[in-house]
C-alpha cells in the first residue's frame, strides 16, 4: 500500500481512550480547506497517541495514515467500518486546498 497523506487544519483533539490493556486510541478532526473542503476524523493508536501532544486546535499539519477497513457481524447483520489510522504528524502547508506550482516547471506554453 502506498503512503497516504492529508494536509489540513486540526479542528478538534480528543483525549486518549483506553479500550483494553493492549489497545488505546486518540481521535482528532482534520479539515482540508479550499473550495471543496473535507472533514475527516482520524486516530492515532497505541504508543502513537502522544504524537498529538505538541499540537493544538488551529494548527496546520501534514498527516501520514493508513486506510483500514473491517467488518463486524451481529446476528444476521454485517456492518463495515473504515478507519483513518494516522502514524505520523508534522507541521503542514499554510495555504491548503490551493494548487501548488511546480518549481521545476519552466514551460510557459498553454496546454492547447
Amino acid at each position: 500500500m502506498s503512503e497516504l497523506v492529508l494536509n489540513g487544519k486540526i479542528t478538534e483533539i480528543n483525549a486518549t481512550q483506553v479500550i483494553s490493556d493492549k489497545f488505546s486510541k486518540r481521535t482528532f478532526v482534520l479539515e482540508t480547506g479550499g473550495d471543496f473542503s473535507d472533514t475527516f476524523q482520524m486516530e492515532f493508536q497505541k504508543d502513537k497517541c502522544n504524537l498529538l501532544d505538541k499540537f493544538k486546535v488551529g494548527d496546520q499539519v501534514e498527516v501520514s495514515y493508513n486506510l483500514r477497513g473491517r467488518s463486524w457481524t451481529k446476528g444476521d447483520k454485517t456492518s463495515y467500518f473504515v478507519t483513518l489510522a494516522a502514524w505520523r504528524i508534522g507541521q503542514g502547508e499554510v495555504s491548503l486546498g490551493q494548487p501548488q506550482d511546480d518549481p521545476n516547471d519552466t514551460s510557459d506554453s498553454l496546454p492547447f
